[in-house]
């Protein structure tokens, strides 16, 4: 199991939390996200190390801004 904490910005609602939660859910291999909206922590629980390009793509997508990886 690996996790990794990355920071996302722009999020300011429960509806928010669930956007990013589910497009960085669905990234192949991912089985846990924990999204927590007053730091804008995004805990990524995967199998392998997740590609940090597909964690931007997927929370780009959602239509936040991805800070980078917690650290």
């Amino acid at each position: 199991m690996s996790q990794t904490t990355f920071t996302v910005t722009g999020m300011t609602c429960g509806h928010c939390v669930a956007s990013v939660g589910e497009e960085v859910g669905a990234i192949d291999g991912v089985t846990d996200v924990a999204v927590d909206l007053p730091t804008g922590a995004v805990t990524v629980t995967s199998a392998e190390p997740v590609d940090e390009a597909r964690v931007r793509a997927a929370v780009e997508e959602a239509g936040y801004t991805f800070a980078g990886q917690r650290g």
